[in-house]
Formats: structure tokens, C-alpha cells, sequence
């Protein structure tokens, strides 16, 4: 009886596996059937796939079009994390179910399109999904994903290039060690090898890719896709500062169809090349398009806009694209970029909110280099920039300022929560390997902050420490163009050490060095300025003094009331009223020489009604030269206290932003 009962179960057993494996081959096909004209990013891909785990939750297409359409919609953390989920288990199920086709490789046209659409799609949810683990740095799960698309060595990878893509992850991470990540090697530059060993990997698995389609494709399969590795070539040797090696590969893929404006772009900056930098640049924003990661080439542009002096030019750009963006991926560094030309442009109040919106702000570093402790070490710069300006604002606004307790005890607190600030740099800087590659070494593609916010950092830190430094670099870099920065730090740091007859010379050569680009390397000509005009002070070479003013107001004038110089300045006005002599008051209070005799530097200051509007008119010039050429503002009782604080920086050309400014009036120098 026993023997019979167990036949029939066994029987029953059979029959129903039977049936259900026939049920779940006519769901898949009825999946499959339903699966066509959708696409992974389409408004039907969310419902499709909900629709296809509901028909067959074991069938991996359901996951793979919900979990792409999440990560099409992902903007922030919980986003792509949410999208790795419904990814990850659609490619546990395609590697249970299909292992053996996906490891297919086959030079036979038939064969491969059996098994093409498979691979599409593998492909394509190991691309989103290793974005997702890029994007929440989940670098371990990033890592064994694609050593997993290795050993599947899929024969036409069409975004998942899986070599490429270890390359980059080791680059990515380069500063880290194997004692974070077990991929890793001991330094920097074994990690960099390590990278470009996989490039080398990228080329052979095209090679080999290649004769698989020989006999059936008739375009050139390795020409389609050898830029790819062209691409992170150009990338490693640009980081390495290995110019020639990297202007080959530039050059390479300038004949394709995948030149790289952006990245093309820091190469020239790295040069000293800012002329070119910055029209590639300008490309770059208009092929970057809508994309939802950072675009970089914004960011970079700040920077660019602060040589050049044209930071008002940058800040009404920056904040269109704040405006048009919202809170996306690269917020945080469009706010710390905006805050940067506000603090070149002597808008510390409007620096200072922006720079607050971006140290709020959780950052996703998307499809970039760029990392969190890029991130924070560029917010604490300039943070400590941010003070000591605030500082010399104080001294600029109040002559005498040394003897008003008031001023003294603001001065106190400012420099006391600089000297914080420098404390937990100092921290970052000591625990960062590449400080001497990014940081110490001007001009990097890795650096986030320009040559003169790297002074700021190094001001007043082992003066002997960074001369030696700085020396070798002068003998050691091979780009000529960076050869003058290294010159200026020189100076600098002689200044410091008081060789001022020294630091002079070096100076003076620089000022009339001929291969300055005076339209692109304003701030720099600027900063020589500036340091030389301290030189002649010291040297007692008065009678010099007079041409660097004249050039820094040339160059940068918005930069004066932060020199701590006094300048000769007449002023006329015609004030009357209370509530006028009250703006004259806060001009004259200011750490300017102001004269009655007519001399270089004039203001001229008119109150006049337009209507029931009260308005004032403001000029300002230098030998006959506009600086500032009638921009007129209507003001009224409660706004002139505030109007009164921002107009000594009005005279330099300093604010556009106010509503009340005709800002078409301030010229652009």
C-alpha cells in the first residue's frame, strides 16, 4: 500500500512540474510578447515592469525595467539606492537562468543573434546598476560587479566597458590604499599603473572583440570602439602631468566623435593655456546638455571667470543654472562656484550665504573624479579666505580702526575663528596623499581652487618649508607657462622673509614677462602688483608705487579694498541732506587718503530726485579711465544705512546684485 501511495505522489509530482514549467515557459513568452516598443526609460517602463514581476517575479525582465527606470529617475542617494535593489536582482536572476549564453562568444551570425538581445540587456543593467554603487560609493559592490562583467568577457559590451570602467574605479580611488580597498595597491602611483595595466586589458579585449565580428560586421569594430580607451589614456597622463602622452591621446580623439571639450578643457588649464581653456569650456556646457550629474565645466569656469575678472559675469550664469537645476547633483558645487566669484567681485555677505547653501547641501558626485574631500576641503578654503576678507573689510570701512574696541573685538573673533578653520585644514591636508600632487603642485586636474586661493591656504604657514618647495618646482615642471606661478610664490615667500630687494626683482620681471595673456591672467598680473607695490613701500622706492596702483586698477580694482593700501582718492559730491551726507560720511570713514586736491583716483558722487525718487549717481576713475561710470540707484530712508556700507565698495566696481543697481551701467573691465 505504501509502495503504491509513494508511485502516485511521485507521478503527481511529475505531472505538476510538468505543468508548471509549461506555465512558466508561456508566461515568459507572454512577457516577452509585451516587452516590445518598450523602452528601458519610457513613461511604460515603471508599469510594465511591475505588470511582468507580477506575471512571473522569477523571469528577470520586470526587475530590469522597473529598477532602469528608477535609476533614469534617480537624483539623490535613496534614489539610486532604491534603483540598485530592483537591478541587483534582475542580474542574479539573468546569471541563474542564462549563465551559459551570456558567457557565449561566437563568430557565427546566427548564434549571436540568438543570444544579442541577452546581452543587451545585461549589458545594459550592469552599466545602471554599476552607476548606482558609483553614485552611494559603494566601491567594494562596484568592484566585484565588474570583475563579474570580466569573467563574463561579453563579446560587444556597448556601455558596460567593463576594463575602462576598472580603470576608472582605480583612478577614482587612487589615494586610498589596500588597507581600505582590497583592489588597491600601496601608493598613488602603483594605483596608477594598476589603472592604465587595465587600459591595457580594454585595448587586447577589443582586439579580440574584433575578429568575433569580422566575419559578419562591415564596420571597423575596433575603430568604433578603441576612443573609449583613448579617453581614460588621456585622463591618467593628464593627471600625471605627462603633457606630451597626454596631448597624443587628445589629439586621437579629436578625429572621433567623442572629443572630450570638458576634459580637453583642465588639460589647457593645467598649461597655463586659459585662453583656450575657457572656449572649450563654453563647449562643453552646450554638450553636456541636461544631463543630471554635476557638469563641471560650470564649476571650472568660476575659477577661469576669477583670472579673467569676470566674476559678475560668472555670477549671473551661475545663478540661471542654479535656478533652472533646482537641488540635482552638482547644486553643491554650483553654490560653492557662485560663492567664489561673489568673493572676487568683494560681495562677502552674498559669498558667504552661497557657501552656507553648499556646506548644507548632501552632494552626490556623479560621473566625476571630483569626491567628498575635494568637496569639503574647497568649502573650508574658502571658508578661511571668506574670514580673512571679512576681516580687511573691517580695516577697509573704519580708518583708525585700531584704536575702536568695538572694531578690535569683531577683528578678534574673526581671526580666532580663522585660526579654527586653518586647524581643520591643516588635519585634512596631513591626512590627504595627494596634497603634494593636487594641492602643493599648482595647477592639477584634480585641483577644485585656483593658483591665488592656494596662497591663501599656504599664507603664513613654515615660510622656509614651502620656499624650498616651490624652488624645486620652479626647476623641476616642465610647463612653461606655470613657470611664472612658481616665480610669483617665490617672491611671496621672500616677501615674507622680508628679502623684499630679492622678491622685487622677480617681480619686476614678471610684470613685464610678454607671454602673459593680459585679457586671461588678470588677477595674476594683479597679485604682482600688489606684492611689488609692498616691495617699493618697504624699499622706500616711493615714486614707483604709483604705476602698480594704476595697474591694479587696471587689472582688478575690486580687489583694492582688501590690500590693506591707503590710496589718494578726491571726492566730489554736491550732498546736502542729512540723509546724503551720511552716504559722504561713509566714504570718507573709509582707509582711503581723501584729498581735496584733484589726483588720479576721483569719485564723483550726485544726489538728485526723479520725480518722488530720490537717486544717487556714482562715477569713479583712475588717470581718466572709467572704473565705474554712472550707475544710479534710488534710495530711501530705511535703505540708506545699508546703501552707506556697500557704497565705498561701489567706487571699485565691487556689486552688481542689488535690485536698485542699473548693473548694465558698471563696466566691465
Amino acid at each position: 500500500m505504501k509502495f503504491v501511495v509513494a508511485i502516485t505522489l511521485s507521478l503527481l509530482f511529475l505531472e505538476t512540474t510538468t505543468v508548471y514549467g509549461q506555465s512558466i515557459a508561456q508566461r515568459r513568452h507572454e512577457i516577452d510578447a509585451k516587452r516590445e516598443g518598450v523602452d528601458f526609460t519610457s513613461r511604460d517602463a515603471l508599469p510594465r515592469g511591475r505588470e511582468f514581476k507580477r506575471i512571473d517575479s522569477t523571469y528577470y525582465v520586470g526587475w530590469m525595467l522597473e529598477g532602469t527606470y528608477k535609476y533614469d529617475h534617480a537624483a539623490d542617494y535613496l534614489g539610486f539606492k532604491t534603483a540598485s535593489t530592483q537591478l541587483e536582482k534582475a542580474m542574479k536572476l539573468m546569471e541563474k537562468d542564462f549563465k551559459k549564453e551570456l558567457k557565449t562568444r561566437t563568430s557565427n551570425v546566427f548564434d549571436f543573434i540568438k543570444i544579442m538581445k541577452l546581452h543587451r540587456d545585461w549589458d545594459y543593467v550592469a552599466y545602471c546598476l554599476m552607476n548606482c554603487y558609483s553614485n552611494t560609493d559603494q566601491v567594494d559592490k562596484l568592484w566585484s560587479l565588474l570583475q563579474t562583467c570580466r569573467k563574463f568577457d561579453l563579446q560587444d559590451e556597448q556601455l558596460m566597458d567593463s576594463y575602462n570602467y576598472l580603470a576608472w574605479t582605480v583612478h577614482r580611488n587612487r589615494f586610498y590604499t589596500t588597507a581600505k580597498y582590497s583592489f588597491l595597491k600601496k601608493n598613488i602611483d602603483e594605483n596608477e599603473q594598476l589603472a592604465n595595466r587595465y587600459l591595457d586589458s580594454a585595448t587586447m579585449k577589443i582586439k579580440r572583440d574584433a575578429l568575433l565580428f569580422k566575419p559578419f560586421l562591415t564596420i571597423d569594430y575596433e575603430a568604433s570602439k578603441i576612443p573609449g580607451v583613448w579617453h581614460y589614456k588621456s585622463m591618467l597622463y593628464s593627471y600625471q602631468l605627462n603633457i606630451p602622452s597626454g596631448a597624443y591621446y587628445y589629439e586621437k580623439l579629436r578625429s572621433t566623435p567623442y572629443f572630450p571639450h570638458n576634459n580637453y578643457a583642465t588639460f589647457c588649464s593645467i598649461q597655463g593655456k586659459f585662453r583656450e581653456a575657457v572656449s572649450e569650456y563654453d563647449l562643453a556646457k552646450k554638450e553636456e546638455g541636461q544631463d543630471k550629474r554635476m557638469q563641471e565645466s560650470y564649476y571650472y569656469l568660476s575659477i577661469m571667470n576669477a583670472y579673467r575678472a569676470r566674476a559678475k559675469e560668472g555670477i549671473q550664469e551661475l545663478k540661471s543654472l542654479i535656478k533652472a537645476n533646482g537641488s540635482t547633483p552638482g547644486f553643491g558645487w554650483y553654490n560653492m562656484a557662485l560663492s567664489r566669484n561673489y568673493l572676487y567681485d568683494g560681495q562677502l555677505d552674498l559669498a558667504i550665504q552661497y557657501l552656507k547653501n553648499a556646506e548644507q547641501f548632501k552632494e552626490i558626485h556623479i560621473g566625476t573624479t571630483l569626491g567628498q574631500s575635494h568637496y569639503d576641503f574647497t568649502a573650508t578654503l574658502l571658508k578661511i579666505i571668506l574670514k580673512q576678507k571679512e576681516i580687511e573689510r573691517i580695516k577697509y570701512l573704519n580708518k583708525g580702526w585700531w584704536y575702536n574696541p568695538a572694531n578690535l573685538s569683531l577683528i578678534a573673533q574673526k581671526t580666532t575663528e580663522k585660526y579654527s578653520l586653518q586647524f581643520m585644514i591643516i588635519n585634512q591636508l596631513a591626512t590627504n596623499p595627494e596634497r603634494d600632487r593636487v594641492i602643493y603642485k599648482l595647477f592639477s586636474t584634480e585641483s577644485t581652487v585656483s593658483f591665488d586661493e592656494i596662497w591663501q591656504l599656504i599664507d603664513g604657514f613654515s615660510t622656509n618649508f614651502f620656499l624650498e618647495k616651490f624652488k624645486k618646482e620652479l626647476k623641476n615642471d616642465p610647463r612653461p607657462h606655470i613657470q611664472r606661478y612658481y616665480q610669483f610664490f617665490v617672491a611671496k615667500l621672500l616677501i615674507k622673509k622680508e628679502k623684499y630687494a630679492e622678491a622685487k626683482d622677480i617681480l619686476e620681471a614678471l610684470r613685464t614677462e610678454k607671454k602673459v595673456d593680459q585679457e586671461y591672467e588678470k588677477l595674476f598680473l594683479a597679485r604682482v602688483n600688489e606684492a611689488l607695490l609692498l616691495c617699493y613701500k618697504e624699499l622706500k622706492q616711493d615714486a614707483k608705487m604709483a604705476s602698480c596702483i594704476a595697474a591694479i586698477m587696471e587689472y582688478y580694482p575690486s580687489i583694492i579694498p582688501f590690500t590693506g593700501f591707503t590710496i589718494p582718492v578726491t571726492l566730489k559730491h554736491n550732498a546736502v541732506s542729512p540723509i546724503q551726507l551720511q552716504f559722504v560720511k561713509a566714504l570718507q570713514q573709509t582707509n582711503m587718503s581723501w584729498v581735496k586736491q584733484k589726483n588720479d583716483f576721483l569719485v564723483d558722487l550726485q544726489f538728485a530726485k526723479r520725480g518722488n525718487l530720490d537717486i544717487i549717481r556714482l562715477s569713479s576713475s583712475y588717470k581718466g579711465i572709467p572704473i565705474v561710470n554712472n550707475i544710479e540707484f534710488g534710495y530711501n530712508t530705511m535703505q540708506a544705512q545699508d546703501i552707506a556700507k556697500k557704497l565705498p565698495f561701489y567706487i571699485f566696481g565691487t556689486g552688481n546684485d542689488e535690485k536698485n543697481i542699473n548693473m548694465n551701467a558698471v563696466i566691465k573691465k
